[in-house]
């Protein structure tokens, strides 16, 4: 043991007022207690306690020495409380990469609820569509819409994403709303190239299945494009329930055929399986898990 640890023991020995409860405290024997304190006499060369069979009691060296020993304890002390508000200090970064129209649509979310309640927090947000491997490419976390069958990955459900049909009302005013999929044949819609078969919409009602065949001025493989393409009124777009909450909430965009429905994807959240998330990354997911409870959650009350 070095002198520090001896000088630590030396003033919990004082404190405890003998070697029996000191050895107890510190899980050691007497006769190890005493040799500690043999040694760190031999070590400074003088005398610190004056041992009687009822108590002890300091040398004029011992005590000179007890308040350093002491100060051993309170910067240990200290030392200990630093290291656990680090622990508990939410800082650091976090690397995650999304879809391009997903991340476009939280990321309000994230520099003004997120970043106002953990502002040490920074998010590398890369938005793209490519399959990162999170191991390789450095990622703490990820949005995807397939999770594979890698067992090095933690994937955790975040919503069933549901393509809502939609237009402006502007949109509608001049060319009608179709009552049913199969007049979509007839309007101007707006298609994803990013998909394949993109010039065929599929939908159900009652166990049957209607193939659309459509066309229109615009397509693009990113769904923000297409929502401010039927934004102003350039067609009709299918786009994801989580980024049109709000513009069908308040009126700029129509859901229209909610009779039917439309394909349905799962959207996970996922990250490294590392037998537990450091604290800024679970707290990232726990916002994200929170953001799609509540994006479904306001598709409902539509």
């Amino acid at each position: 043991m070095s002198e520090m640890d001896d000088l630590v023991a030396f003033a919990i020995l004082i404190e405890a007022g003998s070697f029996t409860q000191a050895a107890q405290r510190m899980g050691c024997s007497k006769g190890q207690l005493s040799k500690r304190i043999k040694l760190l006499e031999t070590s400074f060369s003088v005398v610190l306690l004056h041992r009687t069979t009822r108590r002890l009691s300091l040398t004029a060296a011992g005590a000179a020495l007890l308040p350093h020993a002491r100060a051993l304890i309170t910067q240990a002390e200290r030392a200990k409380q630093a290291l656990a508000r680090l622990h508990d200090e939410i800082s650091g970064s976090v690397r995650m990469t999304v879809p391009v129209s997903l991340g476009e649509t939280f990321f309000d979310g994230l520099l003004t609820e997120f970043s106002k309640e953990h502002p040490l927090v920074k998010i590398e947000l890369e938005l793209s569509n490519a399959y990162h491997d999170l191991h390789r490419d450095g990622f703490d976390l990820a949005i995807r819409t397939r999770i594979g069958t890698d067992e090095r990955l933690v994937a955790k459900p975040l919503l069933a994403m549901q393509e809502l049909t939609c237009a402006s009302p502007a949109y509608l005013e001049r060319y009608g709303e179709p009552a049913d999929p199969m007049a979509l044949g007839e309007h101007r819609c707006l298609l994803n190239s990013h998909q394949s078969g993109r010039d065929e919409w599929l939908y159900h009602q009652d166990h049957q299945l209607s193939r659309v065949r459509v066309a229109g001025p615009f397509a693009s493989n990113h769904y923000s494009l297409l929502k401010k393409a039927a934004l102003v009124g350039a067609g009709i777009a299918r786009l994801p329930s989580y980024m049109v909450h709000n513009e069908i909430n308040d009126g700029r965009l129509r859901w229209l055929l909610r009779d039917y429905q439309t394909r349905s994807l799962p959207l996970y959240l996922v990250h490294p399986y590392e037998g537990g998330l450091p604290r800024r990354t679970q707290v990232l997911a726990d916002y994200l898990l929170g953001w799609f409870s509540r994006s479904s959650a306001a598709l409902e009350r539509l």
